[in-house]
């Protein structure tokens, strides 16, 4: 039971995150085809008799491989980022952008409420008490 469980939730995860898991996939493989090919290219380099451009070939290597690493690093640890979050997020600075009105554009009765001290229904209560005493 507990297995069938284990493999439902790991199988949906998969069917979930198919496309980022993807590019993390290919993202590691050429890693491993950037080694190949750097083999092939020494070699090359070593019949030719161009030793000298083996250091750049090899900087270009390493770059290639630690910025395909970072970047499946960044993709896996943002797997789980919730996209919710950040459209609340946008809800909100919308909703903020529309609640600010231009003041010039309030008639006098709306201004007058602007500025008009609000009661709470506590304070109706006592003073409704207060007067009947």
């Amino acid at each position: 039971m507990f297995k069938q469980v284990k493999s439902m939730f790991f199988w949906s995860l998969l069917y979930k995150f198919r496309r980022r898991l993807t590019i993390v996939a290919f993202l590691l493989s050429i890693v491993l085809l950037s080694q190949w090919i750097y083999s092939d290219v020494i070699e090359y380099l070593s019949l030719t008799k161009q030793t000298d451009l083996i250091s750049i070939v090899l900087i270009i290597k390493w770059s290639i491989i630690f910025l395909n690493i970072s970047l499946s690093f960044f993709l896996i640890l943002t797997l789980f980022k919730s996209k919710k979050s950040d459209e609340k997020e946008k809800k909100k600075e919308t909703t903020k952008e529309k609640i600010k009105v231009d003041k010039n554009s309030l008639s006098a009765r709306e201004k007058e409420f602007m500025h008009k001290k609000i009661r709470t229904e506590a304070e109706i209560i006592l003073q409704k008490k207060i007067a009947k005493k």
